[in-house]
């Protein structure tokens, strides 16, 4: 089992950035693949982008393709998500899921969540 906190949501300018960060407990936190997702008000959970456990292949929402990156350091049990070029449809609450083994890009495909931390892009 692993348990997961994001950190790094605030307030930015459209145009700007943010480094999300995805801090994951267990020793075998290298054997699990991320996905970061959002939930803006009213709307589903969406996916963003995901990075795979054994060699950190990346998948993206063509949403955020070209601006947001993601990567991991397994060393120090975190996963980061950088956005750039921020928008405001890009405001929402920014959601971390880990799964053992292959990623994928549906919810119910990670069983482990943390607990969202707020992004919100000003006009």
């Amino acid at each position: 089992q692993v348990q997961l906190r994001e950190s790094g949501g605030g307030l930015v300018q459209a145009g700007g950035s943010l480094r999300l960060s995805c801090a994951g407990s267990g020793r075998t936190f290298s054997d699990y693949s991320v996905g970061w997702f959002r939930q803006a008000p009213g709307k589903g959970r969406e996916f963003i982008a995901a990075i795979r456990w054994s060699y950190g292949a990346t998948l993206y929402a063509d949403s955020v393709k070209g601006r947001f990156t993601i990567s991991r350091d397994d060393a120090k049990n975190m996963v980061y998500l950088q956005m750039n070029s921020l928008k405001p449809e890009d405001t929402a609450v920014y959601y971390c899921a880990a799964v053992r083994s292959g990623y994928n890009t549906n919810t119910n495909g990670y069983p482990y969540w943390g607990q969202g931390t707020q992004v919100t892009v000003s006009s």
